[in-house]
């Protein structure tokens, strides 16, 4: 029996997707720049994708553009605001916990002159409010901050600090990557202020390869790809066809029974929070009293390291991460852990379940059994 709960790093393709992209693929492969049928045919099947996006955050489909994931979703919401909006200032504001796609672009805009604040989180991962609006500059053009942490699953003030913002300072931008929050919350950038908010498909059952960035109406925001000007000339390149409509019918799928399926995730993690909290040296990170995201638990087990932990797992048939996918492979990378106070010993030992709402009780309990009877076993192989 597989048992797949790291739906964090990637989510299997709902059957629905899959079929609509091999109809594509296979009978309307046609170019949506095209002018010949073919060509008008695979259009429609963008459109149609933009229109279902732009209805599950009640916005108009011309602010949704298309791009190959949430990194370059990211990386162009980051630079393109920053670049167009240089003459009003060059600081930006954004959190210590952030993803890669986030710091690194980040750290990029610094070597281009730009001045970065990165403000702390308290123990549970969240970011202060007042200490973004103490941050605030006359020269601050942008504040970034992610909707759901990757790792530990905290759910960040976005909505407050739109608030804040548009009382307080409304000519600054907000930026919101919400790759591990699309699908799971409803989200609403024109009521909560959110100008610019990145997604990607393969984390709510789509393909791999495709995301998206909101771009609001007010957003002055420069392209970082040029070339054919597909996309109003904000996104060129030839338009990924299957990948747009997989995306938009996941989405669609995500939010009609949004509801239902999570209500299932949280009851699902709170069975394995039960299940693993009746065991010794068993640390949750994070909140765990339902504020926090509903498909996300990130847990230290003292005296395993998590690697050792993963594969044992994974030669009973569970997938689980080390830490978050984007990071677990790169041990210096991780922040989020360091940020929230954890020892060294106790980063080394955390593992990450990421819950999809297919998973069942019957998987929840194999996974808490298998746990528990690899504990103790695995403490004593580190103690030789």
């Amino acid at each position: 029996m597989e048992i797949y709960l790291d739906n964090s790093a990637t989510t299997r393709v709902h059957p629905e997707v899959v079929a609509l992209m091999v109809k594509i693929m296979e009978e309307d492969y046609g170019n949506a720049a095209s002018l010949h049928r073919k060509g008008a045919e695979a259009e429609r099947y963008v459109t149609r994708a933009r229109e279902q996006v732009a209805k599950t955050l009640k916005t108009e489909p011309g602010r949704i553009y298309f791009t190959s994931g949430g990194t370059e979703s990211n990386n162009w919401a980051l630079i393109g605001a920053a670049e167009a909006n240089r003459r009003a200032g060059t600081h930006i504001i954004t959190t210590s916990v952030e993803h890669p796609s986030v710091k690194k672009t980040l750290a990029h805009l610094e070597e281009l002159g730009y001045s970065v604040t990165y403000l702390p989180t308290d123990r549970d991962g969240l970011v202060s409010v007042k200490d973004v609006e103490d941050a605030l500059r006359p020269d601050t053009i942008l504040v970034s901050c992610m909707y759901v942490n990757n790792e530990i699953g905290a759910v960040e003030p976005v909505e407050e600090i739109g608030r804040m913002l548009y009382k307080k300072r409304p000519d600054v931008l907000l930026h919101a990557d919400a790759v591990q929050a699309y699908g799971k919350f409803v989200i609403r950038p024109e009521r909560d202020h959110i100008d610019l908010l990145s997604c990607s498909g393969h984390k709510l059952r789509g393909p791999k390869g495709v995301g998206f960035l909101y771009i609001s109406g007010r957003t002055k925001i420069r392209p970082i790809l040029y070339g054919g000007g597909q996309q109003k000339g904000m996104r060129s390149g030839t338009e990924n066809v299957p990948g747009a409509a997989g995306l938009g019918l996941a989405a669609e799928l995500a939010y009609r029974d949004l509801a239902r399926d999570t209500e299932v995730l949280r009851q699902r993690k709170e069975e394995l929070i039960g299940r693993l909290s009746a065991l010794p040296g068993v640390r949750f990170n994070g909140r765990t009293d339902g504020t926090s995201a509903p498909h996300i638990l990130s847990v230290s087990f003292e005296g395993v390291r998590s690697e050792v932990m993963l594969h044992a797992l994974e030669d009973r048939g569970i997938y689980v991460s080390a830490g978050s996918a984007c990071a677990s492979r790169h041990p210096s990378e991780i922040s989020t852990l360091s940020g929230i106070g954890l020892s060294k010993e106790a980063q080394e030992g955390t593992i990450r379940f990421s819950l999809n709402s297919q998973n069942t009780e019957e998987e929840i309990r194999r996974t808490a059994d298998a746990v528990e009877e690899l504990l103790p076993v695995l403490r004593r192989f580190k103690r030789r």
